[in-house]
């Protein structure tokens, strides 16, 4: 279950992102779609195993509860910024 809920969150939440674009823009402006997915798919993997790996260390001190309300807190800060900045 923990594969599955990864997976579909991970999935999600690239859909649309500008890491999905500047992939889509390499692949259209001519580049080896092959090379331009295993450079993309190796970046994903490379953030993921530095966040697993943060979140291990971090889950040690710091209770599970307190990881997802300060990552809520960000993720809300992050929108609201993303909303009020200009351009």
């Amino acid at each position: 279950m923990t594969f599955l809920t990864a997976f579909v969150t991970v999935l999600l939440a690239e859909l649309g992102d500008k890491t999905q674009l500047a992939t889509l823009a390499l692949a259209a402006g001519g580049h080896t779609r092959w090379l331009v997915f295993l450079g993309a798919a190796l970046a994903l993997i490379v953030s993921s195993a530095v966040a697993v790996l943060v979140g291990s260390a971090l889950g040690q001190v710091v209770p599970a509860v307190w990881l997802r309300r300060g990552a809520g807190v960000l993720m809300i800060g992050l929108g609201v910024l993303y909303v009020v900045s200009p351009g």
